[in-house]
């Protein structure tokens, strides 16, 4: 019988790492809080895989590492995030076939997310900078540059009912035709080493990152539409933190944006990653809220249904037991810039109670309505999403 190699205690030590920082975050109050902690370090878990394993700087694809059982970032529930890594100064062919989501950006990384650095966007563009032809196809070469690491694309959904996922593939034309490197002692030490270090990294980043951002804020408020944290040219967005009673909600109110293809709201845990939006409306784009007459989104946020048990509302983003948490506006693939006078959000925190009266359209659902809601949002997941 062979004798272990003993290359996976790396990584065991790193889980029990970061086993630790999850039982010691310090913003579990509840049991429920320990057990999502446990349910994203498996996240976390996979995701280090993933990224020591899937990924072959000679063999380049594009890999979505975040998803609904992966989430980290404040990760979108509207977006497929899709990431490849790069070689400086290589040459990488992208081609696809342009699906029907409201957005699909391209943007190139410098460096990595830390606890105590941001990556670089050195290069960001929508397919709107593409030749597209008529049956959807589409190419493009590019030339790694000096401090390029990262090959992100964001395909994002404004109508989770219709819009579908277009496809993508990128490869290296120099090792096209030739085999995969053998596998060795040394390179599985080296895969297992990543996964331990991205591993505890990317908790530590993602514990930090809130507090650079959601929590300068005051809470219970959003700010004024700004370009995103090492984001996009044409997407800006709106950030905050909330802090609610059960008997208390937040009433938002954005204009609906007509000068961009996909605008969004959602409501993450303390965990800075996006709670269920697959059996419980935590998030909702324009195509999926009602808008009022006077062309105004009025979103409300709170633990029960604004209008009692067994009547919800259109708008209704569900806290889901979490009486902290993140908030997010995004719009993407903007024709102009923002303004808060125009097109900012507005908060105000009320007793549920009192919600009623300041809806001044309400749209009422009743419990098999939403529940069709829910339905329709399970449906769309399972055909969009990918794990």
């Amino acid at each position: 019988m062979s004798e272990s190699l003993g290359l996976t205690t790396v990584l065991q030590d790193a889980i029990a790492e970061a086993e630790e920082l999850i039982a010691h975050a310090p913003f579990i109050r509840t049991e429920q809080d320990r057990l999502e902690g446990y349910d994203y370090l498996a996240g976390r878990i996979r995701m280090a895989m993933q990224t020591a394993f899937d990924y072959d700087l000679e063999r380049p694809l594009f890999v979505n590492p975040t998803h609904q059982f992966s989430r980290q970032g404040l990760d979108n529930p509207d977006a497929v995030y899709l990431h490849a890594y790069l070689r400086e100064g290589v040459e990488y062919v992208v081609r696809g076939r342009r699906g029907t989501s409201a957005d699909l950006s391209f943007q190139v990384m410098g460096g990595a997310y830390t606890a105590d650095s941001a990556a670089t966007s050195l290069l960001a563009f929508d397919d709107r900078e593409l030749e597209i032809a008529d049956d959807g196809t589409f190419q493009f070469t590019y030339v790694a540059e000096p401090g390029a690491k990262t090959m992100i694309v964001r395909e994002v959904f404004n109508d989770w009912d219709t819009e579908e996922r277009g496809l993508l593939t990128i490869e290296r034309p120099d090792r096209l035709g030739r085999p995969a490197r053998p596998l060795t002692q040394d390179l599985l030490r080296k895969q297992y080493e990543v996964a331990a270090r991205s591993l505890v990294g990317s908790i530590q980043t993602w514990f930090a990152f809130p507090q650079l951002f959601q929590y300068q804020e005051p809470v219970n408020t959003l700010s004024a539409p700004r370009s995103t944290p090492g984001g996009l040219a044409s997407q800006r967005s709106s950030i905050g933190h909330y802090e609610l009673a059960e008997d208390e909600a937040l009433v938002v109110t954005v204009p609906e944006c007509t000068d961009c293809s996909y605008q969004g709201i959602q409501i993450g845990s303390d965990w800075y990653a996006s709670t269920d939006y697959e059996t419980h409306q935590t998030s909702l784009t324009k195509a999926q809220a009602v808008t009022d007459p006077d062309g105004r989104m009025r979103f409300v946020v709170s633990e029960r249904p604004p209008l009692g048990e067994g009547r919800a509302i259109a708008n209704w983003l569900e806290t889901t037991g979490h009486r902290t948490g993140s908030m997010m506006l995004r719009w993407q693939r903007l024709e102009r810039d923002l303004t808060q006078d125009s097109d900012g959000p507005t908060v105000e925190r009320v007793r549920l109670a009192d919600v009623p009266d300041l809806l001044p359209h309400l749209a009422p659902l009743t419990t098999e309505e939403y529940a069709g809601r829910i339905a329709a949002r399970q449906r769309s997941v399972a055909r969009r999403m990918i794990s």
